[in-house]
């Protein structure tokens, strides 16, 4: 049963620290803010910055990633958590987790996994903690999630949230923009995108300012310059690498709608199960359909306004940080409110 009391939520991720501000938007930081704005007891634990700074010389990885699963063990002894969440971390062991486990009985142990589980890496991670865990969150629906059931935990779909702190900004009614789309991404084999994004570039880019970094040749973007180009930009691409997997999206989706600007998203992301195409987000079938649709937005401002602000109202309405920590929060302790989230379906056990 859920407690009653203030929940404690332990947040074990890659803070990316040694960035030192220049890293990327992160799911961690959206669950630090969701349970601060649910009035949760919140810690934080960055386990690849924490390897790092305990390995001897810098580099010792080894030795580092030992010295740190044993400040993770004192951490939960110290902080005593009702709920760990698990992201990105290669250097925790399972072993750590069932030390906690002995000291704390009722701890709910979740493993939080943000990417796409056609990588092998990713269904790897979800292996590795599938017997530890009580629970296991992807972002992505879909009758595979059945394949990490044990009779003795919880997989199911996580959406990418947004949060009033890191999405703050509303720039669906402005009207002077450097950019009227935007895309950022980077490339790799097999990545879906640079072909649409190439065709996509020859068929509007002499007619709009196209916005492009980190693929065809432009240079990638991040930290504060990323957010600058976001508020920069009317209109935006939200492409993954592969579509055609149920709900799937980065957080990319995220910073788009939560900023208020307006998202094109592939049709075969199953995103109108949340979205009304053509009132809260913007779905195409194909290059040239996209290329039309971008066209027109760009030149009826008036539509892109009124679709990006009741799309963001509807994304922070759906998907804030606060409401899929209780999303999780109510699916592992067994609550009857976890019927009750649009998606609650895409839960197996």
């Amino acid at each position: 049963m859920r407690p009653s009391r203030q929940l404690r939520l332990l947040v074990v991720d890659n803070f990316q620290i040694r960035r030192y501000g220049a890293g990327r938007e992160g799911q961690g930081y959206r669950f630090m803010c969701g349970g601060v704005r649910n009035n949760w007891r919140v810690m934080s634990f960055s386990e690849r910055d924490i390897t790092r700074f305990l390995a001897p010389l810098g580099f010792m990885r080894n030795i580092g990633a030992k010295m740190m699963n044993k400040r993770f063990v004192k951490t939960c002894r110290n902080f005593r958590p009702d709920l760990v969440l698990i992201g990105h971390c290669d250097y925790l062991s399972n072993s750590s987790l069932e030390a906690v486990r002995k000291i704390l009985p009722e701890v709910k142990l979740v493993h939080i996994n943000v990417d796409p589980i056609w990588q092998e890496h990713t269904v790897d991670q979800i292996r590795e903690r599938m017997h530890s865990c009580d629970a296991i969150f992807v972002t992505t629906a879909g009758e595979k999630l059945k394949e990490w059931t044990t009779g003795k935990n919880i997989v199911g779909f996580l959406p990418n949230m947004c949060d009033e702190t890191m999405e703050w900004e509303d720039v669906s009614n402005s009207e002077n923009f450097k950019y009227d789309l935007f895309f950022a991404g980077h490339d790799c084999p097999g990545d879906e995108r640079i072909a649409l994004v190439k065709e996509l570039d020859a068929l509007v880019s002499s007619k709009i300012n196209f916005g492009l970094f980190g693929t065809s040749g432009h240079p990638a973007i991040a930290g504060s310059e990323y957010e600058r180009a976001l508020l920069s930009s009317a209109m935006a691409l939200s492409l993954n690498r592969r579509e055609g997997w149920k709900w799937y999206s980065s957080d990319r989706l995220a910073h788009l709608m939560g900023r208020g600007i307006l998202a094109f998203i592939s049709s075969k992301s199953g995103y109108q199960s949340f979205f009304k195409d053509g009132e809260e987000a913007v779905f195409f079938d194909s290059a040239e359909d996209l290329a039309s649709k971008v066209l027109r937005y760009a030149a009826d401002p008036e539509s892109r306004r009124a679709i990006a602000s009741a799309g963001r109202k509807r994304h922070h309405e759906l998907f804030s940080a606060s409401r899929i920590l209780n999303y999780i929060a109510d699916t592992v302790y067994g609550a009857r409110e976890a019927a009750e989230y649009e998606w609650s379906s895409e839960v197996y056990k």
